[in-house]
Order: C-alpha cells, then structure tokens, then sequence
C-alpha cells in the first residue's frame, strides 16, 4: 500500500511539474465552453430588414419602428424599388426585405385581407428559416393587437417567395397557445452546455491518460515499474487517480462558468449531476488508459483520443444533431458512443429537471461501459516489455 500512495504522489508531481500540462488541463475546458456558449449559437442576432412600400403609410412605419426596437433586427431602411432592394440583399447590405404592395392600408380592412411579402437570404436556409418566423410573429401580433378591426393579414411561408398564411379576421379568430417548456427563452446555451460538458470531459480524461503508460515506454521508465511490488492494477489507478482529481477540478469550474457566466441554471438534483459526470469521468479515464495499453506511442496515442473520439463525440452524441434525424445504421452507431448518454443525462437532470429514475437506463450503461474499458485497461497493461 505504502508503494502504491508514493505511486500516486509521483504522478501528482509528474502533472505538476509540466505546467503546459497543466494549462491545457485549465484552460482548454474554460475556452471551449465560452466558446460554445457566446460564440456559437444558433439565435439570430442583428438582421438587417430593408423595406419596400409603395405608399407612404403610418401603419408600416409604425411596424418598422417596432421591428427595429426587436433584438433581433436592425432596420436599415426604405429602399425605391424592388431592383433595389435586390441589389442590397446582392451586396450583403440586407438579409431580409418587407415587401408592401400598393394600397396596403385600404386592402388590409377588405373581406380579402391584404399581402406582405417577407424574402429572406436563404444561402443559409436554417437562419433564413428562423428570420421570417420571427418576422412573422413580429408583423402578426402588431396587426392583431395595434390595429384594431377586422383584419386579414396575409404573409409567405419560408417555403416560397410569396405564398399565402392566412390570419383571420379578428371576429371568431383562433389563436395557437404555444408554450416552450423546460428553455422558454429558446437560448442555444441551454443545448450546447450539456455537449460541450460531454466534449471536454471526454478530451480531457482521455486524451491527458492516453499518453500516461506511453510515455513511461518511450522515456524507458517501463523497467522499473515492471521489477516494482506494485501490481498492474495497482499501477492503472495510481495513473488514474490523478487525472481524476483534475478532471473534477475541470468539472467544478465548466459548472461554476455555465451557472454564473452562461447564466445556465440547474432544473435538477445538483448531487446526481455531480454523481453522472463523476461515471462518465471514470468512463473516460478508462477509455484513455485502454488506448495507453495498446500503442507505443504518445502521437498514435494522442491522434487516436483527439481524432477518433472527438469527431464521433461531436456527429453521434446528439450534441449538434438529433439522433432521431439520422439514417438507422448511424443511429446504432450512436449507441455505443458513451458521450451519447451521457449528454441525455444530464440534459434531463440539469435542463428538465426530472427525478433520477428517468435516468437510470443512462446510468446503468454508462457504469457497464466504465467497467468493461477498465477492466480491458488492466487486462492489456503489459507485464513486460515487447
């Protein structure tokens, strides 16, 4: 037991004495998730709206005022023609343009209701997707509640240049009650974080363990661990133990960033997050040191951890892209991705915040993975030198 503990504090002075080590260790997790949180997001922020009107109306420049006090639009401004506005969107100038036809207002009380043609930049279709829903819902709740009577109001769909939705007349009109649960606000930080928490997580352990064993071959240590009383498992944890400790040191800081700084909050059991992360951890670890075992190298180790698990954890897991909308075969090939449940736990302990057992099924195999990537770890560990 006594070589064991002087085992595990010689690792601890190993890391600690790299201090480039150690600064990936810190500040790859801090960056990666302010990164993810601010920079990468799938809201729509400072579009430019140009308009074309053919009358000079109170109503529409009433409703550019309100589009312009949106945060998410900026209105750039009345343009002559249509031709112009062409050229504007062309030049980048504008990434949507309203369209009024003439005698907008007096169509607009008719039994026929009257047309606004919303075009939209679709070079990107997601955001142009998103920029008229949000115009719509805009240009909709300003003629249903500032202008009072009965109205028809027709608007494109995102499908077409000007096809027709219909809002009826105010006399026996049905609105939609719709409700966002669990992410009112519809911020991206609230899907991104529990991916990001799987990506670094995953990195970090893996990677930093990977290169462990490795090195000891490379810089001829090997030797003396193998003429040492401590047994292979013995030498696995002590490996092990450390990075440990600096990945929960890792977790509690992506925790304290996404709770104060991406303004994140915890819907669920804080202990079972903390508990989840901590399998995962493990998880990770023992993928890394099973990688460790099998190459004689700290490159194949690092390419292999870097590569080979980064681009699966970021396509399968669920982190960008719905499982669901996969093709069957890629969706299997998910399932054995551990990243995957994790990144469901903890989105229905942090985001939902349901009870634990809606999350056992997640547990249960991530904990069977934990120990089946270990217990190979140990199994492969050489006992000699090739």
């Amino acid at each position: 037991m006594k070589e064991f503990f002087s085992f595990v504090r010689k690792e601890f002075l190993h890391i600690f004495r790299d201090r480039r080590t150690l600064l990936v260790l810190i500040g790859l997790p801090t960056m990666l998730i302010v990164l993810f949180g601010f920079a990468i997001s799938t809201e729509i922020r400072n579009v430019n709206v140009g308009l074309f009107s053919e009358d000079s109306d109170m109503a529409v420049t009433r409703l550019m005022e309100k589009i312009d006090r949106s945060e998410y639009f900026t209105y750039i401004g009345k343009f002559p023609s249509e031709e112009a506005l062409d050229e504007a969107m062309r030049q980048g100038r504008i990434d949507v343009a309203l369209m009024f036809g003439k005698d907008f207002i007096s169509r607009l009380y008719s039994p026929d209701g009257a047309e606004v043609s919303v075009v939209a930049d679709a070079t990107n279709p997601n955001n142009a997707t998103m920029e008229v829903m949000y115009l719509g819902n805009i240009i909709s709740e300003y003629f249903r509640s500032d202008i009072a009577g009965a109205v028809s109001v027709r608007m494109p769909s995102p499908d077409a240049d000007a096809s027709d939705v219909v809002i009826p007349a105010s006399a026996g009109r049905l609105e939609p009650n719709m409700r966002m649960l669990y992410n009112p606000q519809l911020k991206s930080s609230y899907n991104f974080v529990p991916g990001i928490m799987g990506l670094i997580l995953m990195l970090i352990c893996s990677l930093m363990t990977s290169v462990s064993i490795v090195r000891e071959k490379e810089t001829g240590s090997m030797e003396v661990l193998l003429v040492s009383p401590v047994r292979p498992l013995n030498i696995v944890l002590a490996k092990m133990i450390p990075y440990f400790v600096i990945a929960c040191v890792v977790l509690l800081n992506i925790l304290l960033l996404t709770i104060f700084v991406l303004k994140v909050p915890v819907a669920g059991s804080f202990f079972w997050m903390i508990l989840v992360s901590v399998i995962y951890i493990i998880l990770s670890l023992g993928i890394g040191m099973l990688v460790s075992s099998l190459v004689k190298t700290q490159i194949i180790a690092t390419l292999i951890c870097g590569m080979l698990f980064l681009v699966p954890v970021m396509m399968f897991s669920g982190m960008l892209y719905p499982i669901e909308s996969m093709p069957v075969p890629l969706q299997w090939l998910a399932q054995i991705i551990p990243a995957k449940w994790f990144i469901e736990a903890i989105r229905k302990i942090m985001i939902e915040g349901v009870p634990v057992r809606y999350v056992t099924t997640e547990i249960l195999i991530m904990t069977g993975m934990a120990v089946a990537f270990f217990s190979a770890a140990v199994l492969k560990f050489r006992d000699k030198l090739d």
